[in-house]
């Protein structure tokens, strides 16, 4: 705004020189009224036209800055890895080993490769893509369609998808016969490269118990010894299990091994004779989380659909105030044996 708008605190529009300056930090329309870009002095409708559909001509005339010129690209014109959608939700039916069908509350990660010379993608196609597929029932080899056709929609040379849910699957109690459902925290993962090869991933999340071997010994002696009566430590514990495999690895495939490999699976329905049945397990089996990696490793190895394995574990400490953590891999796994913070961070057991 020039000071000659104003002369000795004339108004200008119906404000004062100080009105003015107020009202023109809050009001875009007089910023564009200063410099021209109102044809006339009519502001624009804020009434919601309910009653507008545009036509399909309309809709080819409307401004489309994603799939614009690569003049339109802000920053440097270079491929992009990834880009795309996280965390949208969405029921889906999935296929259980016994054949039956479950229906769960799905969060997806779509994402596809953007070439250099492209502005940008529609990402609503990717959403629209899911919905195309949802009265089928998933599985991780349903993954290579859907991939497929958003792939093709979005012209991209690659294509990712992350499926996240939890899966119930019943438990028995250990020794009243009581049943309650355990649920799992599951990701299903595909990755569809250039050459159309798909890459197909689970990770699964099991929860257990983990007794300290050390404390154990500890607690004996002082009772042999000493006479006093002790409690060794044990802590909920966390394994994220991720695996690749070409021909079907079930869900409850996975949770049979750890449960085979670990022994002390969380409880759902618990009476005494229960507590009492998983105090014994505990002492039964005894683990530091080297070991756990390793029992794992024992029961992944010797499962040849498993192309590749990482097995993440966390014994989240009720003596130490840290979490015990270790990371084992299947010989010459393409999978990292890094493991970010945020992903130790992940393997709580949320309610």
């Amino acid at each position: 705004m020039k000071d000659d708008n104003f002369k000795h605190e004339e108004n200008f529009d119906g404000y004062t020189r100080s009105e003015y300056q107020g009202e023109r930090s809050k009001n875009p329309s007089i910023i564009r009224k200063e410099s021209g870009q109102f044809s006339s002095s009519k502001e624009p409708s804020r009434d919601y036209d309910e009653q507008y559909r545009p036509t399909e001509n309309d809709i080819e005339n409307f401004p489309d800055l994603q799939n614009g010129p690569s003049s339109l690209i802000q920053g440097a014109p270079v491929e992009i890895q990834q880009v795309g959608i996280h965390n949208f939700r969405l029921p889906l039916r999935y296929k259980k080993r016994d054949g039956g069908e479950v229906e769960l509350e799905t969060k997806v990660t779509g994402t596809v490769s953007l070439e250099a010379h492209k502005k940008g993608i529609n990402m609503s196609r990717i959403i629209r893509s899911f919905y195309e597929f949802q009265e089928d029932v998933f599985s991780i080899d349903t993954l290579d369609t859907v991939l497929s056709h958003y792939k093709e929609k979005l012209n991209s040379f690659d294509a990712k998808i992350a499926l996240k849910f939890a899966y119930p699957i019943l438990q028995e109690s250990l020794r009243s016969g009581l049943e309650g459902y355990q649920y799992y925290d599951v990701t299903l993962e595909g990755n569809l490269d250039k050459n159309g090869v798909l890459k197909k991933i689970i990770h699964f999340d099991f929860v257990y118990s983990s007794a300290c071997p050390c404390s154990y010994e500890l607690a004996e002696f002082a009772r042999k010894t000493r006479n006093k009566a002790t409690v060794s430590h044990s802590q909920r514990s966390v394994t994220r299990v991720s695996v690749e495999f070409d021909d079907a690895v079930w869900i409850e495939d996975l949770r049979d091994m750890c449960a085979k490999a670990l022994h002390t699976e969380t409880q759902v329905m618990v009476k005494r004779e229960d507590e009492m049945a998983f105090a014994e397990l505990n002492g039964s089996y005894l683990k530091f989380v080297e070991d756990a990696a390793r029992l794992l490793y024992e029961q992944l190895i010797n499962d040849k659909r498993i192309k590749d394995f990482r097995v993440i574990c966390s014994h989240q400490e009720s003596l130490h105030s840290h979490d015990a953590v270790s990371v084992i891999l299947a010989p010459n796994s393409r999978f990292c044996a890094e493991v970010p913070h945020q992903v130790w961070s992940s393997l709580i057991h949320n309610s």
